[in-house]
């Protein structure tokens, strides 16, 4: 068996991991359903606009932060179908980077910055 057979292997572990079931079921809910649909074109239209006062001088980068993470908030309260795809894409993206601790755990012989909690990383004790 090869390396590359190995990642291709890996592939089709983390295609059919929980996570990653979970990640596409919920995207596909989130762009099946016509009212999230409108609620985020509403989102990205306030993001442009606060870009656009931000750009002009009339709100600083903070402040556009500020109603973003609010705005974004709201969207999740009237929305909650994207508050499951982002909480399941989030927890794919957790077990991505443990596969990229492992791996780079292999290639380096270092995690990085170890916490000593291995929820944090792929584990190393």
């Amino acid at each position: 068996m090869t390396i590359f057979d190995k990642t291709r292997e890996l592939g089709e572990m983390i295609q059919n991991c929980e996570e990653m079931k979970a990640y596409k079921e919920a995207e596909a809910a989130q762009n099946a359903d016509a009212a999230t649909q409108e609620h985020l074109k509403e989102f990205n239209m306030n993001r442009l606009n606060l870009a656009r006062d931000m750009q002009n001088g009339k709100l600083s980068r903070e402040e556009a932060i500020e109603k973003n993470n609010k705005a974004f908030e709201e969207l999740c309260e009237k929305a909650p179908l994207v508050r499951a795809y982002v909480d399941a894409k989030s927890k794919f993206d957790g077990v991505v980077n443990q596969v990229n601790s492992i791996i780079n755990f292999y290639i380096t012989g270092s995690t990085g910055d170890c916490t000593h909690d291995c929820s944090t990383c792929g584990g190393c004790h």
